[in-house]
C-alpha cells in the first residue's frame, strides 16, 4: 500500500525553469547535474585542512621523552609516562576527570590540578631555601616560579627534557599528592583497588608530563604547547593575545559570511526552502494512515525502534546514577548501586547508549524510508535487515559489559580489546568497535542494494541516494577510531578521537539529520522530492563547509599546533550560519500542517518532534554552541558546565528529537490505528522537551556561568576541584536538576518505552505480497 496518497508526476515549475537560463550561480551551484562539483570542492578543502592539521599534530606534538635533572640524573622515563597514560585509559579515568579539559567533570582536570600543585611545590621549595618570608620575597619567588615553569628544557638532539631542582622537587611532591588522592577516592573509583603502587606513580608521572606541556613554552614561541591553557596565574598561564585576535577575526568572518548567505537565501529561497513546493498538497489524513498496510521489510524495522526505546531508558538510568554521584546519592531503592555499576561505568554507559539508541532509530528509519521509495527491492533484504539487528544487539551487549567490567580488571591484558578503551565517547573495546564497523558496512550495503536498480546519472541526488552517501561517509570516518593505540602520544591519539566524534556529530550527523527531516517531510506531502533534495544539498554544503574545518575548535587547548586556533576560531563560528538559516525556515516549516485542511493530519505527533528539532537546533546547537566557540571565551570555559550545557541541549534536543520523530513516524504506520495513543505521545513530547529545558535552565546553564566566574576569579583548577563540587551553589543547582529529570523521565521516556513494548502485538499484519516488492510511494524520477 502506498505510504502517501497518489501524487502526480512533478512538472517543471517556473522556478526550476529559471535555473536553466540563470547565471553561473544557477548553473554551477544550483543545477542538480553539477551538484557534485561544489560538494567535491567543499570536501576536498575540508579534508585538505584536516590533513594539514593532522600532519602538524604529529610533527608539533609535545615530546614524551626521559626527564633528567641538571646533573644528568634521570627523574623519570618515557616509559613511565606511557605506562601512566595506559593506566589512565585502563581504569577509565577520562570518565571521572579530564585531561587537557577533555573528559568528565566529577573529578579534577588532572593537567590543571598537576600544574597548580607543581607551582605551589616549587614555591615551597624556594621558600624553604630563602627565609625570612616577607611580602617581597614571596612575590619574587612567585615570579621566579612562573618564569621557570615557562622555560623549555627540551633537547631535541638527545631526546630528553632537563628540569631544575625545584621542578624535580615538585615531581616528588606530586607522587605523594596522587598516592593520597587516589587512596581517598577508592569508593568512587573501586577499580583502582587493583592498581599497584607503580601504576599510581606512573599516573602521577603522566599528570606531571601534562602539567609540563601546559606550562612550558613551545620552542621559539611565547606561549605553551596548550596556548597557555589552563588559566592559572599562579603558574603564569594567562590567555595569549592570539586568542583575542582570532576571536575578533571570527566575529568579523561570521558577519561577512552571514551577510552573503542571507543575501543568497533571499535570492533563491523559493528554490531551496520548505516553500520550494511545485505540486499539489496531498491529504495525509488520520484515516488514510490508519488504513495503511506495511510490507514485510517495513514491519521488520519495528524491533529497531523498540530496542531504541529500551536503550533510551537505560541511558537515562545511567545518567541518573552519574548525576546522583555528585550529590553523594549512590542508593536506589535502598540498594547501593555503586557496588555493581561504578561511576566510571555509569558515565561510559550514558555516553555510549546515547549514540546507540539514536543509531538504532536512524538505521530503522533508513530501511523503512528506503522501502517506501522503490518498488523493486531485491530478494533477501529482510534477511539482511534482521542480520544487522542481531549484530547490533550483540555489539550493544558486549559493549556495555566491556565498559562495566573492563576498568575492574576482569579482562586482564585484553582490557583494550574486550573492555573499555578509556577514551571519552569511544569507550567500546576494539572487538566491539570492529563489530560496529561491520554493522556500518552492512547498513551501507543494504541501502546500496535497495537503490542499485534505480542507479543512474539522472537519479544520483534522490533522497535514498543521499542516505547511502552519508552512511558511507560515516563508515569511512569511523576508520579513524582504529588508528591510535593506548601508548600513542595522548595529543596525537586525541586527534583521531575527535576525527570520529566531531566529524560524526557536527558534520555528517547534521547532514544525515537533514536528510531524515527532508525525507519525512516529503513523505508527509509537505515538499516535493526535488525540493527536499535541494534542502539536503544546501545543508550539506553549509554543514560540511563549516563542520569539516570547524573540527579545529576542539584543538584549541590540547597541545595541537597553533594553526588550529586560527582555523577553528573562524570555521567553528561559521557553524552557526546554517542553524540561522534553519531558524528562518522554521516559521514556514511550522505552518505546513495547517495546509492539510479540515480533514486533519495523520502524522501530527511526529511533526511535533520535528518542530522540537528546529527549536533546539537554534537554541542548543546555535545559541549555546556559539556562546562557547570564540577562543577568548572558550579559553576560560573549556572543561566547564557550559560545554555540558551545549552538549545536552544540542545532542538530545536535535538528534534526540529527530530520532524520536523517526520512531513515532514509522510506528504510526506500523501500529494499528485503534491502538495508537496520540495523547500519550503528545504528552511525551512536551515532557521530554520541557524536562530538558528545566535541566538546562535550573542546573546546566547557571552552573556553567558560576563555574566560568570561578575560573576567572580563582583559576580553572579550583573550578574543577572537589571543594567546588561540594559548594552550596553547585549542590543546590544539581538538586534542582532533579525537577527537570523527573518530568523528562516519568512524563516522556518511560511512557514512550511502554508504548513500544505494549504495542508490539498491536502491529499491523504484513501486506499479502512477498513483503519487499510493493511500490508504496510515487516513483522517484
Amino acid at each position: 500500500m502506498e505510504l502517501t496518497p497518489q501524487i502526480k508526476a512533478e512538472q517543471s515549475s517556473p522556478q526550476i525553469a529559471g535555473q536553466r537560463k540563470g547565471g553561473w550561480w544557477q548553473y554551477w551551484v544550483m543545477k542538480p547535474a553539477n551538484w557534485w562539483l561544489p560538494l567535491l570542492i567543499v570536501v576536498l578543502i575540508g579534508l585538505g585542512s584536516l590533513l594539514f592539521v593532522g600532519s602538524r599534530t604529529y610533527s608539533d606534538a609535545p615530546p614524551m621523552v626521559d626527564f633528567i635533572n641538571r646533573s644528568g640524573e634521570k627523574i623519570f622515563s618515557r616509559e613511565q609516562i606511557e605506562h601512566g597514560q595506559v593506566a589512565f585509559l585502563k581504569y577509565g579515568l577520562m570518565d571521572f576527570g579530564s585531561m587537557f579539559g577533555d573528559g568528565a567533570g566529577r573529578g579534577p582536570d588532572f593537567t590543571a590540578d598537576a600544574l597548580h600543585e607543581m607551582a605551589l611545590a616549587m614555591q615551597d621549595f624556594y621558600s624553604a631555601a630563602s627565609p625570612p618570608h616577607t611580602e617581597f620575597t614571596r612575590d619574587a619567588i612567585a615570579a621566579r616560579v612562573r618564569r621557570e615553569i615557562k622555560e623549555n628544557g627540551y633537547d631535541s638532539e638527545r631526546g630528553l627534557v632537563r628540569i631544575n631542582a625545584a621542578q624535580a622537587h615538585a615531581y616528588s611532591q606530586l607522587l605523594v599528592h596522587y598516592r593520597d588522592y587516589f587512596r581517598g577516592k577508592l569508593p568512587l573509583l573501586p577499580a583502582l583497588a587493583n592498581a599497584d603502587g607503580n601504576e599510581i606513580d606512573d599516573l602521577a608521572t603522566f599528570f606531571f608530563w601534562g602539567a609540563w606541556v601546559s606550562g612550558t613554552q613551545r620552542p621559539g614561541k611565547a606561549y605553551s604547547y596548550t596556548n597557555n591553557w589552563p588559566y592559572d596565574p599562579e603558574a603564569g598561564n594567562t590567555p595569549p593575545r592570539s586568542t583575542l585576535i582570532w576571536s575578533l577575526a571570527a566575529i568579523l568572518g561570521l558577519f561577512l559570511v552571514l551577510g552573503v548567505v542571507l543575501f543568497l537565501h533571499g535570492r533563491f529561497s523559493q528554490l531551496v526552502g520548505w516553500r520550494a513546493r511545485n505540486r499539489e498538497q496531498p491529504s495525509l489524513t488520520p484515516l488514510w494512515v490508519n488504513h495503511f498496510v506495511p510490507t514485510q521489510m517495513q514491519r521488520a524495522t519495528y524491533k529497531f525502534f523498540l530496542a531504541a526505546a529500551l536503550l533510551f531508558v537505560l541511558q537515562v538510568f545511567s545518567g541518573v546514577l552519574t548525576v546522583h554521584n555528585f550529590l553523594g546519592l549512590n542508593r536506589v531503592l535502598g540498594i547501593d548501586v555503586a557496588q555493581f555499576i561504578s561511576l566510571v561505568s555509569a558515565r561510559g554507559w550514558h555516553l555510549q547508549l546515547a549514540l546507540l539508541w539514536i543509531t538504532a532509530c536512524w538505521v530503522g528509519a533508513s530501511f523503512f524510508l528506503l522501502s517506501a521509495s522503490y518498488s523493486n527491492q531485491p530478494p533477501g533484504q529482510v534477511g539482511l535487515v534482521n542480520l544487522l539487528f542481531w549484530m547490533f544487539v550483540a555489539m550493544v551487549v558486549g559493549n556495555l559489559a566491556g565498559v562495566m567490567l573492563g576498568p575492574l580488571g576482569v579482562f586482564g591484558e585484553y582490557w583494550n580489546l574486550l573492555g573499555n578503551q578509556g577514551w571519552e565517547f569511544v569507550e567500546m573495546g576494539k572487538l566491539w568497535q570492529s563489530v560496529l564497523m561491520g554493522i556500518l558496512v552492512l547498513w551501507a550495503f543494504i541501502l546500496f542494494r535497495g537503490i542499485r536498480a534505480n542507479w543512474g546519472r539522472q537519479q544520483r541526488w534522490l533522497l535514498p541516494n543521499w542516505l547511502f552517501y552519508c552512511v558511507v561517509a560515516v563508515s569511512l570516518l569511523f576508520l579513524s577510531s582504529f588508528v591510535a593505540e593506548p601508548e600513542t602520544n595522548f595529543v596525537i591519539a586525541d586527534f583521531w578521537r575527535w576525527a570520529v566524534v566531531h566529524m560524526w556529530v557536527e558534520a555528517f550527523f547534521e547532514v544525515f539529520a537533514t536528510i531524515l527531516v527532508a525525507y519525512v517531510m516529503y513523505l508527509m506531502g509537505f515538499v516535493s522530492q526535488q525540493g527536499a533534495s535541494r534542502v539536503v544539498y544546501i545543508a550539506a554544503l553549509l554543514f560540511l563547509g563549516s563542520g569539516l574545518l570547524g573540527l579545529s575548535h576542539n584543538f584549541y587547548w590540547n597541545a595541537k599546533p597553533v594553526a588550529t586556533l586560527a582555523v577553528g576560531s573562524i570555521f567553528s563560528t561559521l557553524q552557526v550560519v546554517p542553524l540561522i538559516l534553519l531558524s528562518l525556515e522554521a516559521w514556514e516549516f511550522r505552518k505546513l500542517p495547517s495546509q492539510q485542511g479540515s480533514a486533519g493530519f495523520g502524522q501530527a505527533e511526529a511533526f511535533l518532534f520535528l518542530l522540537g528539532v528546529n527549536f533546539w537546533n537554534f537554541l542548543g546547537a546555535g545559541v549555546f554552541g556559539f556562546l562557547i566557540n570564540l577562543p577568548i571565551i572558550n579559553y576560560y570555559e573549556h572543561g566547564t558546565y557550559l560545554t555540558v550545557n551545549h552538549g545536552h541541549a544540542a545532542f538530545m534536543g536535535v538528534y534526540g528529537n529527530l530520532s524520536l520523530a523517526a520512531l513515532v513516524f514509522c510506528s504510526r504506520y506500523l501500529i494499528s490505528g485503534d491502538a495508537w495513543p496520540a495523547a500519550l505521545v503528545r504528552r511525551a513530547f512536551w515532557s521530554i522537551n520541557i524536562g530538558l529545558m528545566l535541566m538546562v535552565l535550573m542546573d546546566l546553564l547557571p552552573v556553567g556561568f558560576d563555574q566560568l566566574v570561578t575560573v576567572i576569579d580563582r583559576g580553572f583548577w579550583f573550578a574543577r576541584s572537589e571543594e567546588y563540587i561540594q559548594s552550596d551553589t553547585f549542590q543546590w543547582l544539581t538538586w534542582a536538576r532533579i525537577v527537570g529529570g523527573v518530568v523528562f523521565t516519568f512524563g516522556g521516556v518511560l511512557p514512550l518505552a511502554w508504548l513500544m513494548l505494549s504495542r508490539y502485538r498491536a502491529r499491523k499484519a504484513v501486506e499479502p505480497t512477498d513483503g519487499v516488492g510493493r511500490d508504496i510511494t510515487p516513483e522517484f524520477g
